[in-house]
Protein backbone atom coordinates (compact mmCIF):
# COMPACT_ATOMS: atom_id res chain seq x y z
CA UNK A 1 0.00 0.00 0.00
CA UNK A 2 2.40 2.56 0.94
CA UNK A 3 4.89 1.74 -1.69
CA UNK A 4 2.55 2.16 -4.47
CA UNK A 5 1.04 5.57 -2.76
CA UNK A 6 4.61 6.98 -2.76
CA UNK A 7 4.93 5.84 -6.59
CA UNK A 8 2.04 7.17 -7.42
CA UNK A 9 3.05 10.68 -5.36
CA UNK A 10 6.28 11.10 -7.52
CA UNK A 11 7.58 8.30 -10.16
CA UNK A 12 11.41 9.11 -9.12
CA UNK A 13 11.03 8.55 -5.22
CA UNK A 14 13.99 6.63 -3.82
CA UNK A 15 12.51 3.71 -1.89
CA UNK A 16 14.51 1.52 -0.05
CA UNK A 17 14.19 -2.35 1.03
CA UNK A 18 11.82 -3.28 3.56
CA UNK A 19 13.15 -2.52 7.40
CA UNK A 20 14.06 -5.84 9.48
CA UNK A 21 12.14 -6.40 12.58
CA UNK A 22 15.46 -5.73 14.45
CA UNK A 23 15.07 -2.69 13.30
CA UNK A 24 12.13 -1.65 13.79
CA UNK A 25 12.65 -3.04 17.40
CA UNK A 26 15.89 -1.16 18.07
CA UNK A 27 14.10 2.14 16.98
CA UNK A 28 11.48 1.42 19.94
CA UNK A 29 13.73 -0.11 22.24
CA UNK A 30 16.30 2.95 21.85
CA UNK A 31 13.51 5.92 22.19
CA UNK A 32 11.90 3.58 24.61
CA UNK A 33 8.10 4.65 22.77
CA UNK A 34 6.49 2.35 19.87
CA UNK A 35 6.60 3.67 16.28
CA UNK A 36 2.81 4.96 14.89
CA UNK A 37 1.49 2.50 13.48
CA UNK A 38 1.58 3.42 9.74
CA UNK A 39 5.05 4.03 10.15
CA UNK A 40 5.88 1.04 10.99
CA UNK A 41 3.63 -0.22 8.46
CA UNK A 42 5.71 2.03 5.97
CA UNK A 43 8.93 0.59 7.27
CA UNK A 44 7.98 -2.85 6.80
CA UNK A 45 7.51 -1.81 2.61
CA UNK A 46 10.16 0.17 2.88
CA UNK A 47 12.85 1.22 4.80
CA UNK A 48 13.34 5.31 3.90
CA UNK A 49 12.36 7.03 1.09
CA UNK A 50 13.75 9.67 -0.75
CA UNK A 51 11.70 12.52 -3.01
CA UNK A 52 12.63 15.31 -4.89
CA UNK A 53 16.35 16.68 -4.79
CA UNK A 54 17.29 13.38 -2.52
CA UNK A 55 14.93 14.98 0.23
CA UNK A 56 14.82 12.32 3.26
CA UNK A 57 10.74 11.84 3.21
CA UNK A 58 11.03 9.04 5.90
CA UNK A 59 14.37 8.19 7.16
CA UNK A 60 15.48 4.49 7.47
CA UNK A 61 14.62 2.57 11.05
CA UNK A 62 18.19 2.94 11.60
CA UNK A 63 18.29 6.93 10.85
CA UNK A 64 15.48 7.17 12.59
CA UNK A 65 16.76 5.74 15.91
CA UNK A 66 20.25 7.98 16.00
CA UNK A 67 18.70 10.94 15.36
CA UNK A 68 16.67 10.60 17.70
CA UNK A 69 18.99 9.43 20.06
CA UNK A 70 21.05 12.09 19.72
CA UNK A 71 18.66 14.51 20.52
CA UNK A 72 17.59 13.57 23.51
CA UNK A 73 20.99 13.08 24.44
CA UNK A 74 22.86 16.07 23.55
CA UNK A 75 24.07 18.68 26.42
CA UNK A 76 23.92 21.57 24.02
CA UNK A 77 20.50 20.80 22.66
CA UNK A 78 19.12 20.56 25.83
CA UNK A 79 20.63 24.26 26.88
CA UNK A 80 19.29 25.42 23.18
CA UNK A 81 15.44 23.81 23.09
CA UNK A 82 12.63 22.49 24.76
CA UNK A 83 12.78 18.64 25.80
CA UNK A 84 12.95 16.33 22.63
CA UNK A 85 11.32 13.20 24.35
CA UNK A 86 7.77 13.60 23.32
CA UNK A 87 8.80 13.74 19.77
CA UNK A 88 9.74 10.87 17.24
CA UNK A 89 11.60 12.49 14.08
CA UNK A 90 11.15 10.71 11.22
CA UNK A 91 12.26 13.13 8.35
CA UNK A 92 13.25 16.37 6.93
CA UNK A 93 12.79 19.03 4.78
CA UNK A 94 16.64 19.48 3.33
CA UNK A 95 17.11 22.72 5.35
CA UNK A 96 17.08 21.47 8.89
CA UNK A 97 13.58 21.44 9.81
CA UNK A 98 12.25 18.01 10.76
CA UNK A 99 9.25 16.29 10.61
CA UNK A 100 7.64 14.16 14.09
CA UNK A 101 5.05 12.21 15.38
CA UNK A 102 3.79 13.46 19.05
CA UNK A 103 4.39 9.96 21.34
CA UNK A 104 3.51 11.79 24.53
CA UNK A 105 0.53 11.95 24.18
CA UNK A 106 0.34 9.99 21.04
CA UNK A 107 -1.00 11.27 18.51
CA UNK A 108 -1.26 10.32 14.68
CA UNK A 109 -0.72 14.23 13.45
CA UNK A 110 2.64 15.18 12.01
CA UNK A 111 4.57 18.06 13.07
CA UNK A 112 7.35 19.97 11.80
CA UNK A 113 9.87 21.25 14.33
CA UNK A 114 11.81 24.52 13.33
CA UNK A 115 15.78 24.06 13.95
CA UNK A 116 15.99 28.09 14.31
CA UNK A 117 13.19 29.32 16.62
CA UNK A 118 12.86 26.05 18.05
CA UNK A 119 8.93 26.44 17.35
CA UNK A 120 6.90 22.77 16.82
CA UNK A 121 3.68 23.47 14.48
CA UNK A 122 1.60 21.30 12.98
CA UNK A 123 1.95 19.90 9.93
CA UNK A 124 -0.08 17.45 8.12
CA UNK A 125 -3.28 14.96 9.57
CA UNK A 126 -1.19 11.72 9.47
CA UNK A 127 1.74 9.92 7.73
CA UNK A 128 -0.46 9.43 4.42
CA UNK A 129 -1.57 13.47 4.47
CA UNK A 130 2.44 14.23 5.14
CA UNK A 131 3.28 12.14 2.23
CA UNK A 132 1.05 13.74 -0.42
CA UNK A 133 1.78 17.29 1.02
CA UNK A 134 5.74 16.57 0.83
CA UNK A 135 6.23 14.89 -2.36
CA UNK A 136 3.42 16.71 -4.39
CA UNK A 137 4.59 19.88 -3.42
CA UNK A 138 8.75 20.94 -3.36
CA UNK A 139 8.21 24.55 -1.81
CA UNK A 140 7.99 25.21 1.67
CA UNK A 141 4.36 23.52 2.21
CA UNK A 142 4.14 22.76 5.97
CA UNK A 143 4.28 27.05 6.47
CA UNK A 144 0.90 27.11 4.61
Amino acid sequence: MWRELILELSADAEIAEPATSGALADVERVLGQPLPGDLALLLRECNGVRGDYGTDVVWSAERMAEENAAFRTSADFAELYMPFEPLMFFGDNGGGDQFAFVRIPAREDVFVWDHETDGRSWAANGLEDYLRRAMEDSGDWWRN
